[in-house]
C-alpha cells in the first residue's frame, strides 16, 4: 500500500525496559540494527499493526507489553535512490510512520526472533535510549530523533513534568 505521494504507511516501535533502555535488533544476516517496525494493512489501524509487527518480528504478545504512547500523526523519511524498487508501481519514495513507545512487562526469554517464518531479526539488545539514533543507518536518523524526543517523556521512570507557578 502506497499513499498518493509516494509514502508507505508504516508503523515503528520503540520497546523500553523499567531502567529506560530499549530494544535494538539486527536485521538478519545483515550488519544493520533497528528498532521493530513494518508496513501498515490496507484495512489496519495503526495500533493493529503495531501488535501484529511486535508479534511477527519479537514473538512477543499485547501481554507482553503496555503501550505508553505514540507520536501525533506521520513522520516520514525518504529511502535514498538505490534503495528504491523502480519496476514496482506505484513507486514507494519512503515510509510515513506512526511510533509507539511500550513498556516491556516481561522476562528476555518472552522475545522469539524466530516466531515469524521469514525472520527480520537475529540478534537483540538493550541499549540506552538515544543509542540507536548514532547507529542506525543514516537516512532514518531524523526519524528516529524525531520519535524519540517525542516518546522520551513517556519513557517508565521519566521524571515528570514541573509544575510552574506564578506568585511570588
Amino acid at each position: 500500500m502506497i499513499d498518493p505521494d509516494g509514502f508507505r504507511p508504516n508503523v515503528g516501535i520503540v520497546l523500553a525496559r523499567d531502567d529506560g533502555r530499549v530494544f535494538w535488533a539486527r536485521r538478519a544476516g545483515q550488519d544493520g540494527w533497528q528498532f521493530p517496525q513494518g508496513g501498515m494493512n490496507t484495512d489496519e489501524t495503526p495500533l493493529e499493526a503495531m501488535y501484529r509487527e511486535l508479534a511477527e518480528e519479537t514473538g512477543l504478545r499485547a501481554d507482553h507489553v503496555r503501550v505508553l504512547g505514540s507520536t501525533p500523526g506521520w513522520l516520514r523519511y525518504r529511502l535514498p535512490r538505490r534503495y528504491r524498487r523502480r519496476h514496482q508501481k506505484p513507486v514507494c519514495i519512503g515510509q510515513k510512520q506512526v511510533w509507539f513507545l511500550l513498556h516491556f512487562l516481561a522476562d528476555d526469554d518472552a522475545v522469539r526472533l524466530d516466531a515469524a517464518e521469514s525472520p527480520e531479526f537475529d540478534r537483540f539488545r538493550w541499549v540506552d535510549f538515544w543509542y540507536p539514533v548514532k547507529n542506525v543507518i543514516p537516512f532514518k536518523r531524523r526519524v528516529y530523533v524525531r520519535a524519540l524526543k517525542h516518546l522520551e517523556p513517556m519513557l517508565p521512570g521519566a521524571p515528570a513534568p514541573v509544575a510552574v507557578h506564578g506568585g511570588r
